[in-house]
């Protein structure tokens, strides 16, 4: 990523998320891009313009969760919005039990946070006998906790958000699942791509084929017969539900000439929009040992 963020010297080290501060999005941008100004928007459509808008240089957007499975409506928002992935990052996630001060455990009776952290810690939250409350981002559930004191109530968000919004942590890591990380890309208006062999590259797409029998099998022959590895497919439909449509995460840089005969076999099929080529992040190439 390093190499990556040389290009943007002499720009404003800005970068936007969703969420308000102490959003785990704040505390990717804090580990990923160090030293820079952030900029919380009120959903992604406004995280994504203020990349085009000029108002940021990067957004720090979430992709897919490790327990939850993937961010919706990301997806979809990418191809259209004329940006690329520059960098990946894998964000490590602790939910954090938030309460007012003197609150006791006893006492909650609802929790409120993000839909998909609510979703990671529903064993947790069933076992306390604790009811889910769904609320628009994780920090902001902290925030309006903060703003509205309950005796009765708690929020699930990060510590970030616990030490900015001065409540107590009253319990430690209530996920469900050990190592529960969340990945996000980084997104500019600028395809920056590592220079070819300068290292382990990853490249993303969106395409369609035409939904009919064996589309998706001919579409991903040239991957197989080519070499070129597929770490994430993930599918959905248009909106008139004709075309399938599929995210793909390949192992290699889009200038490799494996990766350009399997494009050239996959234009047979279908089309495709590229999305970007980054370096593949430390914490993909560990996992992989």
């Amino acid at each position: 990523m390093n190499q990556s963020l040389d290009a943007f010297k002499g720009q404003p080290q800005k970068v936007s998320f969703q969420g308000v501060p102490g959003a785990y999005s704040n505390m990717a941008c804090k580990a990923a891009l160090p030293g820079w100004e952030v900029h919380p928007c009120h959903d992604f459509e406004e995280a994504f313009a203020a990349v085009t808008d000029g108002l940021v240089t990067l957004a720090m957007i979430p992709i897919e969760n490790s327990t939850a499975g993937r961010v919706a409506d990301i997806h979809h928002l990418m191809p259209g919005s004329g940006l690329h992935i520059i960098g990946e990052h894998f964000q490590p996630v602790e939910h954090q039990l938030l309460v007012n001060n003197g609150v006791k455990l006893e006492d909650i009776k609802e929790v409120r946070s993000h839909e998909q952290a609510l979703s990671q810690c529903r064993d947790k939250m069933r076992s306390l006998g604790i009811e889910p409350v769904k609320y628009p981002d994780t920090a902001g559930a902290a925030q309006d906790l903060a703003h509205n004191p309950r005796a009765d109530g708690a929020a699930i968000a990060s510590r970030l958000a616990a030490e900015l919004y001065d409540l107590d942590v009253l319990l430690e890591d209530v996920g469900d699942q050990v190592g529960n990380t969340t990945r996000f890309v980084i997104l500019s208006r600028e395809a920056i791509r590592p220079v070819q062999g300068s290292g382990q590259a990853m490249t993303s797409l969106v395409f369609q084929v035409e939904s009919h029998p064996a589309a998706l099998y001919k579409a991903l022959g040239g991957f197989a017969t080519n070499g070129v590895n597929l770490t994430k497919l993930e599918s959905y439909l248009d909106g008139e539900f004709t075309v399938a449509q599929f995210y793909v995460d390949l192992e290699g840089h889009i200038d490799d000439e494996a990766m350009q005969y399997a494009l050239k076999e996959l234009k047979y099929f279908g089309s495709y929009d590229h999305l970007g080529t980054y370096p593949a992040n430390e914490f993909r190439l560990k996992a992989g040992k």
